[in-house]
C-alpha cells in the first residue's frame, strides 16, 4: 500500500516530465484552411482572426473564474449548515454492537 502511492506520483511526475520536453512543433500543429488563410491574407484578416481567438477564449475563461469563486465561496457551507451531526458516523463500530448482528 506504501509502494502505490510513490508509483503513482512517480508515473505522474515521469509523464509531467514527457509532457514538458516533448517538441514544440507537435503542440503547434493547426488547420491547414486556417494556416493557408492567415498566410495569404493581409494584417487586417490577421488582426480579425487574433480578435476571433480572443472572443472565443474569454466566455470559458470567465466562466472558470466564476466557478472556482463559487466554489471557494461555498466551501464550508455544508459543514456550517449541518451542526456537527456528520461526524456521529464516525463513532459507531460494527464490533460494539449491543444487538449482537454481525454487518
Amino acid at each position: 500500500m506504501k509502494y502505490s502511492g510513490r508509483i503513482k506520483i512517480s508515473a505522474t511526475a515521469l509523464l509531467g516530465l514527457i509532457v514538458l520536453l516533448a517538441p514544440l512543433p507537435a503542440f503547434a500543429q493547426s488547420c491547414a484552411l486556417c494556416y493557408t488563410q492567415a498566410a495569404s491574407s493581409g494584417a487586417a484578416m490577421i488582426q480579425a482572426l487574433k480578435s476571433g481567438i480572443l472572443i472565443l477564449i474569454a466566455p470559458p475563461t470567465f466562466m472558470s473564474i466564476g466557478l472556482f469563486f463559487v466554489c471557494y465561496r461555498k466551501r464550508n457551507q455544508t459543514r456550517e449548515n449541518d451542526g456537527g451531526e456528520s461526524d456521529k458516523w464516525k463513532d459507531d463500530d460494527p464490533s460494539d454492537d449491543s444487538t449482537g448482528e454481525n454487518w
